[in-house]
């Protein structure tokens, strides 16, 4: 920070000003790193989609300037109340603002008690608020985000993500990249994982013709879901775990899907391990499913468990024929594929998971010298031809696929 500020008193006019508005220490959005345990340093943290935010005190801030030759002329704490109807909760939000010009590192300014409160006593904001026909600047949903909050500026926290898979079209609505950082949610974005499974998926009709599919913790998106769905699947049932994110999911089907496909295509409630939500599928469809899916649902090793436990009581139980008779050789056995990028959870904890709860691993991709598998050709042959063979992910991709064993 020093270096930026060396830099600006290098081109800053004698009788120039610096005006500064930033992030204040102890901000709700801050609080929410610290639960996920994003910090980096003191003050400074990763959000979700990998960009950073540092969390200034009063302190810290005027002692940065003065030691970079500037003095402080306005400096203040602003706090503001924000409303979130639907939960009904209230959250405090906080953000510095302050003006400095090039002096001798020596400002007189007292800035205890500079706190200006947004909507309560102070008469007029510290920031222009443009909130048309809401007097009262407290009754604001935090949908607004903090670019309303600090800047004045209302933009949409929804974004239109457009994807071409071979010759399916999708406007998918997710969360904009702005607003990913303060979701709780990773529902409401679309992963790599995903487009590249929709991908295999449109190009493979096989992997999901006549069949019934599930897919885990879709999201908002529900892309494989609704490629599934047009690829001639029986049934598919799109699950998810967050309301926020079925809601959109509900959106974006009604969007992108033809309206013959509606039928065929369920969202559902699905936390897994949750005894009320596997039910209500199963009675949905006692027959059980010959494919789940999972994109990018391997992340947190204290899911992995339920996750497993999930598969195994809603897949469809059939005998793998390991050439002793006992299974019908013409039936494929049902099948659970897991496509993601390994992050904070390995690959031994989720196949040491998949053995305890009856999956055994048949196949995986990209292969490994340290991983067993019996039947390597069932994924090679997906990327044997078409869109898929010439466009393999850059990014470290894997796909595990699991039989379901009696």
């Amino acid at each position: 920070m020093s270096l930026v500020l060396q830099n600006i008193r290098k081109v800053l006019k004698r009788d120039g000003f610096v005006l500064f508005r930033d992030y204040a220490t102890g901000d709700l959005a801050q609080e929410r790193l610290i639960s996920k345990e994003q910090k980096i340093s003191d003050n400074f943290y990763v959000r979700g989609d990998g960009t950073r935010a540092f969390y200034f005190s009063d302190e810290f801030l005027t002692n940065l300037f003065k030691e970079n030759g500037f003095d402080t002329d306005e400096h203040f704490l602003c706090l503001k109340k924000v409303e979130n109807r639907s939960r009904e909760i209230v959250m405090n939000r906080r953000w510095v603002q302050a003006v400095f010009h090039l002096g001798c590192g020596k400002s007189d300014l007292k800035t205890e008690g500079n706190v200006k409160e947004l909507g309560m006593e102070c008469p007029e904001p510290a920031i222009p608020i443009k909130a048309e026909g809401n007097a009262n600047e407290f009754d604001i949903d935090i949908s607004e985000g903090i670019a309303f909050e600090m800047f004045g500026i209302s933009s949409s926290s929804e974004e239109v993500v457009e994807l071409n898979i071979n010759e399916l079209h999708f406007k998918i609505n997710v969360v904009s990249r702005e607003y990913q950082h303060t979701c709780k949610s990773t529902g409401l974005m679309l992963w790599e994982s995903a487009r590249f499974m929709a991908s295999v998926l449109s190009e493979n009709p096989r992997i999901v013709s006549g069949k019934r599919v599930l897919e885990l913790g879709c999201g908002c998106a529900g892309i494989c879901s609704m490629v599934a769905a047009s690829k001639s699947a029986q049934l598919v049932v799109a699950t998810d775990g967050d309301s926020k994110a079925l809601d959109l999911l509900n959106q974006n089907i009604n969007l992108n899907l033809k309206p013959s496909l509606f039928a065929k295509l369920i969202t559902m409630k699905l936390e897994w391990g949750n005894k009320d939500d596997i039910d209500s599928i199963r009675r949905m469809n006692d027959k059980g499913f010959d494919i789940i899916l999972g994109t990018d649902v391997a992340y947190v090793l204290e899911a992995i468990l339920p996750l497993f436990e999930t598969a195994r009581e809603l897949i469809c139980h059939r005998r793998v024929d390991d050439g002793g008779g006992g299974a019908i050789k013409d039936e494929e056995p049902a099948g659970l594929i897991l496509c993601h990028v390994p992050r904070r959870v390995d690959e031994l904890s989720i196949l040491s998971a998949a053995s305890r709860y009856g999956f055994k691993l048949v196949d995986r991709w990209p292969h490994t010298e340290t991983t067993v598998i019996t039947s390597p050709d069932i994924i090679n042959k997906w990327f044997s031809h078409g869109h898929c063979a010439n466009s393999l992910p850059t990014t470290n991709l894997s796909i595990l696929y699991f039989y379901s064993r009696v």
